[in-house]
């Protein structure tokens, strides 16, 4: 709860600073004497409003979307060993890291993953691929595990759906602007929005959200280094070294449906411009990050 009050209280604060900062500029004055008269502060909560109720609906339906998207079967009573196993993995691993016991389930694929959603850090689900179950050993998928677990520990989900409701504000904001400004100065429409407005609002989105994306991207990168540091701390470094080399061996893009990438244990394989627009670092960036803060 306090994480996401003190990301509530940043986004307003922006939003606040914003509206002084444009009105003290001048900014206000010179679009009203384009004969704009556009309100940047019922556009700024606007923008806010839409921008965040969007991530949120998004948040509080992750779940339900994850366990639909992948088909996943939720573990209510084990029935062999490898479930019963996995049950109490996460059980033990959540107590250590204080959250409560997350769903878990197993979902059919033959790609090795893992992920992790959920809206609060005592109402999560940890889902592993079938894939996974196959193909790595039990000291492996403890760290992965571990990892997940980390994810929801850290309140991943909530973070990375606020940061993206900011992005998203910003984005709706700035590219109303633009489209006021192109269709007002540069094709004088005088009254009402003509067909410059709204053409330039949908190219300023497409480009907008593509470097927001690149922001969002930015820090779910840099949340998986923090969960490997949380895997090696509840399985043992030498165990998620070990899980990671292992996702290096199978390792294949598209694993998960794309609206879930960020969520997963491996994010694929990518590098140079495309590595802006990876959820995950590379495997040999996370494996030297726990190498290097726990050297042999």
């Amino acid at each position: 709860m306090k994480r996401v009050f003190l990301f509530l209280v940043t986004n307003l604060a922006i939003i606040v600073v914003m509206s002084i900062s444009f009105r003290l500029l001048g900014f206000e004055g010179i679009l009203d004497s384009q004969g704009i008269g556009l309100d940047l502060n019922a556009l700024l909560v606007f923008s806010a409003l839409f921008g965040m109720a969007g991530s949120f609906l998004s948040l509080g339906l992750s779940k339900w979307i994850a366990k639909r998207a992948v088909g996943a079967q939720v573990i209510s009573k084990p029935r062999n060993d490898t479930e019963a196993w996995l049950v109490t993995t996460v059980q033990q691993q959540a107590r250590i890291a204080r959250i409560g016991m997350p769903e878990v389930a197993i979902y059919s694929s033959p790609e090795m993953n893992a992920f992790a959603t959920g809206a609060n850090k005592n109402n999560a689900l940890v889902a592993v691929s079938t894939g996974i179950l196959e193909r790595m050993s039990r000291d492996e998928l403890e760290a992965v595990l571990g990892h997940e677990v980390s994810h929801v520990a850290n309140g991943d989900m909530v973070t990375l759906t606020l940061i993206q409701g900011v992005v998203n504000t910003f984005v709706i904001f700035l590219s109303r602007v633009i489209g006021f400004l192109v269709d007002r100065i540069i094709f004088k429409v005088e009254r009402g929005f003509g067909p410059g407005y709204w053409i330039t609002v949908i190219i300023a989105e497409l480009i907008l959200g593509i470097l927001a994306s690149m922001v969002v991207m930015w820090f779910s990168r840099q949340r998986e280094f923090r969960a490997d540091t949380g895997g090696a701390q509840l399985a043992g470094n030498h165990k998620m070294i070990g899980a990671l080399r292992r996702l290096q061996q199978g390792q294949t893009p598209g694993q998960l449906p794309e609206h879930m990438a960020a969520f997963g244990i491996s994010g694929g394989i990518g590098g140079g411009f495309r590595k802006l627009f990876m959820s995950h670092p590379p495997l040999e960036e996370r494996i030297a990050a726990l190498e290097s803060a726990w050297p042999r």
